[in-house]
C-alpha cells in the first residue's frame, strides 16, 4: 500500500509546509476516529483538479469499521454532486441527508474541508457504520460531543494541536479512559476507565463536578508538574502529556485543549493506567543494571587472574613455561576486554571496533620486545552479538599473535586486520608479509595450540577458517554468521 507522502508527491502540487500539516493531522486523527466511532479517509485533489486521491485512512478502535478494504491510492471523480467535492468547493462541513448504503451497510458520511491560509488542502471524509452504532448512553454522548468539537477544530485549522509530541506506545487513547473538563476547569464527565485509573491513584470519591487540577494534585504525595501543563492547555497553548505516580500506581495523562466557535471550550483528558508497564520497565532496568554489574565483576576477576599469571610467569625460569603462562595471560585479558565493553552499555551487541583496537594494541605492545610491529585495522567490524564477541576476541588475539610470532618471527613489520560485514556474515582477514607457511602445511595437521583454539571456536560459531600463503602475503580468513 502506498504511503500518504507517495500519493501526494505523485498526484498533487502541495508545498512542503502543507504536506507537513497533513502529516501532523494524520498522526493525530485516530483521536477523532475513536470519538466519532467512524472511519476517516483523507482525500487530496489531483494537480489537474479532475479527481481526488485517497492519501490516508484510519479505522476506529471503539466501533466496527465501515471500510473492509484499504482505499489508499484509489481515486474518485471530481463530481460536484459528490460529498467530498461539495465540501471542497463550498468550504463547509457537509453531511448526508440520510444513510448511504455502502457494500450493504448503512453508513452516515460527513466531509470536513481541511483549510490552511485560505486554501483547502484536502477533505476528511468520516464514515460511520450505523449497523454497529452503540446504544446511546452517557459515554457515547460524551464521545460524540467531543468528536464534533474536534471536527470543528479541523475545519477551522485548529487541529492538530501544538505542544508535546505523543509517544504512540505509551500515549493514552480514548478507550483507555476519558475525562471532559469545562472551561472553568471542572470535570463534567469521566468514563468508567478514567474513574478506575484515578481510583488506583487513591481516589475515594467521584470525579464529577471536581476541579480537575485540584483533585489530581490532591492524589499526589510529592509535588508533580500538574498545574503548569494543565494551565497551558486550558489557555489553548497546546497539548501536554504527564505522568502521575503514587506508591501504588502510575497513570499517564494526555491533556488536549478544545476550542469551539466562540473560543476555548475546556479540556479533553485521556488517561491510561500504566502501572504494569512502568513496573516492567523498572524490572528491565534492574535486570540490565544487574547484567552490567555481572560483566563488570567478571572483568575484574579476569584481570586479577591475568595479573596472577603475569606474576607467576616472572618467577619461572623455564622459557617454555614462561611462554605458556604469557599466552594464557593474553587469552584471559582478551576475554576481559569484551566483558568490560559489555559492562558499559545495555545493548545485547558489542561495537567490536573498540574491542579489536584494544586487542591489537595489546598484541603490538607485547611484540615490541623483538621488533617494531604495526597492527593496522582496515575497515569496521560493526556491531557483533554479545554471544559471538567473546569467542571472536580470542580468535582475533590468536591470529594476530601467530602472525607476529610465526609470520614476522619477532621482526619489524606490519599486520593488517581487514574486517567486513556482508550478507549477515562477518569476514575477518589477518594478513602479514613475513615468512610463508611451511611446505605442505595444513590446519588439521598443525600442532599449534593457538590454531587449535581458533579452529574450535570458529566451528562452534558455525563459521569457516582458512589459512594460506599467496604471493608474499599469508592470510588467515575467518567467516562467522551473525544472524
Amino acid at each position: 500500500m502506498q504511503t500518504m507522502e507517495q500519493v501526494i508527491r505523485r498526484h498533487c502540487s502541495l508545498e512542503d509546509e502543507d504536506l507537513e500539516w497533513l502529516t501532523q493531522l494524520v498522526d493525530e486523527w485516530s483521536l477523532l476516529a475513536d470519538l466519532a466511532f467512524a472511519d476517516l479517509i483523507l482525500w487530496v485533489p489531483d494537480v489537474d483538479d479532475n479527481v481526488f486521491w485517497a492519501a490516508a485512512q484510519v479505522r476506529p478502535t471503539t466501533g466496527p469499521t465501515s471500510l473492509e478494504d484499504d482505499v489508499v491510492g484509489e481515486e474518485i471523480a471530481y463530481d460536484p454532486e459528490h460529498l467530498v467535492t461539495e465540501a471542497y468547493l463550498s468550504r463547509e462541513i457537509c453531511h448526508t441527508s440520510g444513510n448511504k448504503l455502502h457494500a450493504g451497510i448503512p453508513v452516515d458520511v460527513q466531509a470536513i474541508p481541511v483549510q490552511r491560509d485560505d486554501r483547502v488542502l484536502a477533505v476528511v471524509e468520516m464514515h460511520t457504520n450505523q449497523m454497529g452504532v452503540r446504544a446511546p448512553g452517557a459515554l457515547e454522548d460524551a464521545y460524540l460531543e467531543a468528536a464534533q468539537v474536534i471536527a470543528g477544530m479541523v475545519y477551522r485549522h485548529q487541529f492538530p494541536l501544538g505542544g508535546e509530541r505523543r509517544v504512540p506506545w505509551v500515549s493514552p487513547r480514548v478507550g483507555d479512559g476519558m475525562i471532559r473538563v469545562n472551561r472553568a476547569g471542572l470535570i463534567v464527565f469521566a468514563s468508567p476507565n478514567a474513574l478506575s485509573a484515578y481510583r488506583r491513584l487513591g481516589l475515594t470519591s467521584d470525579l464529577y463536578g471536581e476541579d480537575f487540577v485540584a483533585i489530581t494534585r490532591s492524589l499526589l504525595k510529592e509535588r508533580a508538574p500538574v498545574e503548569r501543563p494543565v494551565a497551558a492547555s486550558l489557555s489553548g497553548r497546546g497539548s501536554a502529556e504527564l505522568d502521575l505516580e503514587t506508591s501504588t500506581a502510575n497513570v499517564r495523562l494526555r491533556v488536549l485543549p478544545l476550542t469551539g466557535e466562540d473560543g476555548p471550550d475546556g479540556l479533553l483528558v485521556m488517561c491510561r493506567d500504566t502501572t504494569e508497564l512502568r513496573s516492567r520497565e523498572r524490572q528491565l532496568v534492574t535486570k540490565d543494571a544487574t547484567i552490567r554489574e555481572i560483566h563488570h565483576r567478571v572483568k575484574n576477576n579476569l584481570q586479577t587472574v591475568a595479573a596472577l599469571l603475569r606474576l607467576q610467569a616472572r618467577r619461572i625460569s623455564s622459557p617454555e613455561a614462561k611462554g605458556a603462562l604469557s599466552d594464557a595471560m593474553k587469552r584471559v585479558a582478551a576475554i576481559a576486554v569484551v566483558h568490560e565493553i559489555l559492562s558499559q552499555g545495555f545493548d545485547s551487541s558489542v561495537k567490536f571496533d573498540d574491542v579489536a583496537d584494544r586487542l591489537l594494541r595489546m598484541v603490538g605492545d607485547v611484540a615490541t620486545t623483538g621488533g617494531k610491529v604495526r597492527m593496522v585495522r582496515e575497515g569496521s567490524f560493526g556491531y557483533v552479538p554479545a554471544d559471538v564477541a567473546t569467542s571472536l576476541s580470542l580468535v582475533l588475539t590468536e591470529l594476530c599473535q601467530n602472525a607476529v610470532e610465526h609470520g614476522l618471527r619477532q621482526q619489524s613489520g606490519e599486520v593488517l586486520v581487514r574486517p567486513l560485514q556482508q550478507d549477515g556474515e562477518l569476514v575477518v582477514e589477518v594478513v602479514n608479509f613475513g615468512e610463508p607457511l611451511p611446505e605442505g602445511f595444513t590446519i588439521t595437521s598443525s600442532t599449534s595450540l593457538g590454531l587449535s583454539i581458533v579452529s574450535t571456536l570458529v566451528a562452534d560459531l558455525g563459521g569457516q577458517f582458512r589459512l594460506a600463503t599467496e604471493g608474499d602475503a599469508t592470510t588467515a580468513t575467518v567467516r562467522v554468521p551473525l544472524i
